[in-house]
């Protein structure tokens, strides 16, 4: 599987336009209190992260990156394939679930099972680390959004973002691509005009969603870290 895919660099103002516009029609609003309030429901009191509560949380940031069309479909087909894998391991028979319900459930028992390189096998651990790596990038770049005047341009904070989280798995040919996608992106304000439904009630609770964010990405980094899966092929 790849990190991401990669993204048409050609896209002008007008398309990126057009694109947000489609987007929008076939999307509903990106809910920010919705992914403060599942982020904040999957922490568990055992230093352990609940896998459904995390999945719906990062529906709602696959809504995100729809609405913004074309300009991040670097990210967005490959975060829908990689939830969708998730998804199946926890439809697996009764017996299995359990293995599944948790980060740490699911990391040890891939570990212990030898199941992390099997031939064949797609590890939920492997695919969970990419989904995780995402999580940084959304996280880094609406962090750096909240602090811009409406009418700059979001292309720069997004750039450094990406550089300094996601593009560092990225082969040269898809940062590459990436980083001339982010030249269309539209303003601070017309950005959240197109993804939120009630953009100062978005503005207001941004701080609470990010907090609750980045709670989810260090318990998930911890888990990482303490079981050497940093660096899963």
């Amino acid at each position: 599987m790849s990190e991401f895919n990669e993204p048409n660099p050609t896209l002008s103002e007008n398309d990126t336009e057009e694109s947000l516009n489609t987007a929008k029609e076939t999307a509903e609003c990106f809910d920010i209190d919705k992914v403060a309030e599942l982020f904040a429901s999957s922490l568990l009191e055992e230093d352990d992260v609940l896998l459904d509560a995390y999945l719906a949380a990062y529906e709602e940031i696959m809504r995100f990156f729809q609405l913004m069309g074309s300009i991040f479909g670097f990210v967005s087909s490959d975060v829908r394939s990689k939830i969708d894998i998730l998804y199946e391991l926890r439809k697996t028979d009764t017996e299995e679930q359990k293995n599944f319900e948790t980060f740490k459930a699911m990391l040890v028992y891939e570990r212990d099972a030898n199941l992390l390189t099997k031939k064949g096998y797609v590890s939920g651990s492997r695919t969970l680390l990419r989904l995780h790596r995402g999580l940084e990038f959304f996280y880094e770049f609406l962090k750096r959004l909240q602090d811009l005047p409406n009418d700059e341009k979001t292309a720069n904070v997004c750039r450094t973002a990406y550089d300094d989280t996601l593009g560092k798995h990225h082969a040269f040919l898809i940062r590459k691509g990436a980083r001339l996608a982010m030249y269309a992106m539209p303003s601070r304000g017309d950005l959240l005009t197109r993804v939120c439904q009630d953009v100062q009630s978005a503005i207001a609770k941004l701080p609470e969603m990010l907090a609750n964010t980045r709670r989810a990405y260090d318990r998930t980094e911890q888990l990482y870290t303490l079981h050497d899966l940093h660096n899963l092929p």
